[in-house]
């Protein structure tokens, strides 16, 4: 979603708020109920750097207080994954958030014993 230059920046709430108005500007609002959203920083892709769980969490609720806006039914019901150097020893941590409902894994995956630990730890 966000640069490293943009977080350091403190324009991560208006860059996310932006994209995801403009994610769902056309969009009913009967169908954001059965949507996914992913917030993965662009800092953390494939760096090995990930969002601190207060990070994570911040965005993610964020998210779905603007998807709350259109409809309180939506936001109850939205997916929102964390993305961005998801590995097996912050999955558990990450997932617990009251506001990450799941992870999108990207190079753990390719590891199927990094993709079982974290599918463990998910669940």
């Amino acid at each position: 979603m966000e640069t490293l230059e943009e977080r350091e920046a403190g324009e991560t709430e208006a860059k996310v708020t932006r994209q995801v108005r403009e994610a769902f500007a056309g969009v009913a609002t009967e169908r954001i109920a059965r949507t996914v959203v992913a917030y993965e920083p662009i800092w953390a892709i494939g760096t090995g750097r990930t969002a601190t769980p207060e990070q994570a969490q911040e965005a993610c609720a964020l998210i779905r207080g603007l998807i709350e806006s259109r409809s309180a039914e939506a936001a109850a019901a939205i997916r929102i994954l964390y993305g961005g150097s998801v590995k097996p020893a912050n999955a558990a941590e990450l997932v617990a958030l009251p506001d990450v409902d799941g992870a999108l894994v990207g190079g753990a995956s390719l590891d199927p014993s990094d993709f079982a630990a974290i599918v463990e730890a998910a669940t």
